[in-house]
C-alpha cells in the first residue's frame, strides 16, 4: 500500500482484526508460539555478512569505529533501528486502540558503545551496549495522563523493547559443513 491509497485505522478495525487471532491463542496456546528466524550469508572476500531481511538483502559490516568504511549497515545500528521500528508500530497500534489521535510523531533511539571491548582492546570494557534511550516525539493533543498510557502500554507490548530489558537465553552452536 503507498501513501495514497493508504487508509487509516481506527479501533475498530484493529479490534476485528485482531479478535480471532486473541481468540485462538486463548483457546490455542501453542498457536502463539512461533518461531522467527533470520539468516545471513558470510562475504567470501570481505568481512561482511548478508543478512536476507524476507524484503531485501542488507550487508552488515564493521562499523567505521572497528575498520569499516561506513559503506555497509552496522549491526548496532540495525539493533536501535530494531528497536525503533517495533516501538513506533507498538505506539501507532495502542494508540489506535485508545483512539489517540498522532498527528506526527518521531521514534528515536540512539546506544552507548565502547569500542574497546569488541576490539579487545581492554578486557574491561564490555562488549555491548552499554546504554539505550528511546525517544517518542509525538504531535497529540492527548492529556499528559493518556501520554503516560501510551507510553507505558508502548513499553509493555513493544518485543524488542522487552527483549532488551529482560534478556532472554541466547545459545550459539557452531557447525560444520562435511
Amino acid at each position: 500500500m503507498n501513501a495514497t491509497t493508504e487508509k487509516t485505522m481506527n479501533a475498530a478495525e484493529l479490534r476485528n482484526l485482531q479478535a480471532p487471532l486473541k481468540e485462538k491463542y486463548k483457546s490455542a496456546p501453542g498457536a502463539a508460539l512461533i518461531t522467527l528466524k533470520a539468516q545471513g550469508e558470510l562475504d567470501a572476500l570481505g568481512i561482511a555478512c548478508k543478512v536476507d531481511t524476507g524484503r531485501a538483502i542488507v550487508e552488515a559490516g564493521l562499523h567505521p569505529a572497528t575498520g569499516g568504511d561506513g559503506s555497509q549497515a552496522c549491526s548496532g545500528d540495525m539493533l536501535l533501528e530494531a528497536l525503533v521500528a517495533c516501538a513506533g508500530v507498538t505506539l501507532k497500534a495502542v494508540a489506535t486502540a485508545l483512539g489517540i489521535e498522532i498527528k506526527r510523531g518521531v521514534v528515536r533511539a540512539e546506544g552507548d558503545l565502547d569500542f574497546r571491548g569488541t576490539l579487545g582492546v581492554d578486557k574491561e570494557a564490555p562488549v555491548g551496549f552499554r546504554d539505550i534511550r528511546l525517544f517518542f516525539d509525538l504531535d497529540t493533543d492527548a492529556d499528559a495522563e493518556r501520554r503516560a498510557t501510551l507510553k507505558k502500554l508502548t513499553e509493555r507490548y513493544c518485543v524488542i523493547y522487552q527483549t532488551l530489558k529482560r534478556p532472554p537465553t541466547v545459545e550459539s552452536e557452531l557447525l560444520v559443513q562435511a
